[in-house]
């Protein structure tokens, strides 16, 4: 059977057409034709002609909803920042990052628009500016680092006060303009005699995998800057390279006739922040720390005569900003489970000494930035109400960490709590609420073997209490005979 399918019917839409014509003084006079005059156009014809405006709505949409995590504002003391670090900015567009270079007194300068932040990172190499351009401040980079924004401060000797401001933000503190981390026994030939040109020793860097990378050449660094105190109880600190036990900061212009800020090894190169919300910054206190000249310079120390074939600088710098912008050192919670064992669906609330499964699933980031299983031997798993009543280390495979716990004879309303910090990695917790009742009055045993003397006690009574009974019932003296 053959079914014949009409042909859909036209449909009429009405389009008021402007056709023009020129008035006798030339000048053009729109005129509106009939609006009963109609096209006619079938479904087909309509759907090819939308073709065209869905595109340009796709493009508009996309334009909008711009991914800004590769985006990073630079902001520079000169334009010839661009040439003499042209290496380190190289860093940067080579990890797939979309640069924007600006000087730090621009006009016009900011990090928002319509409300939102354009740029998920920024770089500072501007350490004489004396006031940042358009609506920069340190309050405002203050603001990007607490809403989970990224910040790169390079300082030197001519250290101005907005980065100064800056350091005291985060909790470090740069020497005094004028002043330089000096140290008479490591310096490079190419010093001036200030022995302000310091080698330093690749021993001096921390010692984090995730943090600076792993190095088998073990390069010296070179470094002519500032120096910075940080305090070493802050716990959001972390001293990323300090200088050589036998250096000081002073000012290079005046005798030495004070007690210097920082001496030996309290010296701070580099320093890390890593907030609570796991915002990143890092501050050092040398431009040239990150110029050309320091990355492919050779090394030979004036006195011991030691000589190297490059410097270590790039290498930091790279797995530095890796860490800085998120590529290393991430920690996510992928899944949590709980239920009691034998089951497999949590329920709504426990009973006191129930045997419970936990299990936390977690992973980190590797150097192709994707998410592999995270395995470490000291993630621990609390049931805390108040304070923790179990704390335990769990057991893990392939990122999936696991421990069987027995709940405490304590009702109440307690969490799983797993509060993960390391050196390195951003904070991970993950907390799950849980109810803990009592028993019912069905569930306590009907014998208990502390009890054991007091049944028998009771027991032993009404025994006697039975016999008592039955001797004053049943029990008759004998009558007395009488003569």
């Amino acid at each position: 059977m053959i079914l014949e399918i009409p042909s859909p019917e036209p449909i009429t839409i009405k389009v008021i057409m402007l056709m023009q014509s020129t008035l006798p003084n030339g000048n053009p006079k729109t005129r509106v034709k009939n609006p009963n005059n109609c096209i006619r156009m079938r479904p087909l014809e309509m759907r090819l002609g939308l073709i065209p405006l869905i595109a340009l709505v796709v493009v508009a949409m996309g334009e909008e909803d711009t991914d800004v995590s590769k985006n990073v504002l630079v902001l520079v003391e000169n334009i010839w920042i661009k040439e003499t670090h042209s290496m380190f900015l190289k860093l940067l567009t080579d990890r797939g990052y979309t640069t924007t270079v600006r000087v730090a007194d621009e006009a016009g300068l900011t990090l928002t628009k319509y409300g939102d932040y354009i740029y998920k990172h920024v770089i500072i190499l501007a350490p004489s500016v004396s006031e940042f351009g358009g609506s920069i401040n340190v309050n405002e980079l203050v603001k990007f680092l607490d809403d989970g924004g990224n910040i790169f401060v390079a300082a030197s000797s001519e250290i101005g006060d907005p980065i100064r401001e800056l350091g005291g933000e985060c909790g470090i503190e740069f020497d005094e303009e004028h002043t330089a981390v000096i140290d008479h026994h490591h310096y490079d030939i190419k010093d001036d005699s200030s022995h302000t040109y310091l080698v330093v020793p690749h021993d001096n860097q921390l010692k984090v995998p995730v943090i600076t990378g792993e190095s088998e050449k073990k390069l010296p660094f070179l470094y002519r800057g500032v120096g910075i105190a940080a305090d070493p109880f802050n716990p959001l600190l972390i001293g990323i390279l300090h200088a050589d036990r036998t250096s000081y900061s002073y000012n290079l212009n005046k005798p030495v006739t004070d007690y210097p800020n920082t001496v030996g090894t309290n010296t701070q190169l580099i320093v890390a922040l890593q907030a609570r919300n796991n915002a990143r910054a890092v501050f050092t206190g040398s431009l040239d720390f990150l110029s050309n000249e320091f990355f492919t310079a050779t090394v030979e120390e004036a006195l011991s005569g030691k000589k190297y074939p490059g410097t270590g600088n790039q290498e930091l710098m790279a797995n530095l900003l890796r860490w800085l912008f998120g590529e290393s050192g991430q920690l996510r919670v992928v899944s949590v489970e709980h239920h009691r064992v034998g089951e497999a669906i949590a329920p709504n609330q426990y009973t006191i000494m129930d045997n419970v499964y936990y299990a936390i699933k977690i992973e980190t980031k590797n150097e192709k930035n994707q998410w592999v299983p995270y395995d470490a031997d000291d993630v621990q798993l609390e049931f805390v109400r108040i304070d923790p009543f179990i704390r335990r280390t769990m057991k893990h495979k392939d990122g999936l960490y696991s421990e069987v716990l027995k709940l405490p004879d304590v009702y109440g309303v307690f969490k799983f709590v797993v509060d993960y910090h390391r050196l390195g990695y951003t904070h991970l917790t993950s907390v799950v609420q849980v109810p803990v009742r009592p028993f019912t009055h069905t569930q306590y045993e009907r014998f208990i073997e502390a009890a054991y003397p007091y049944y028998v006690s009771a027991i032993s009574m009404v025994v006697g209490l039975i016999l008592f009974s039955f001797v004053f019932l049943y029990h008759k003296d004998d009558k007395e005979k009488t003569v």
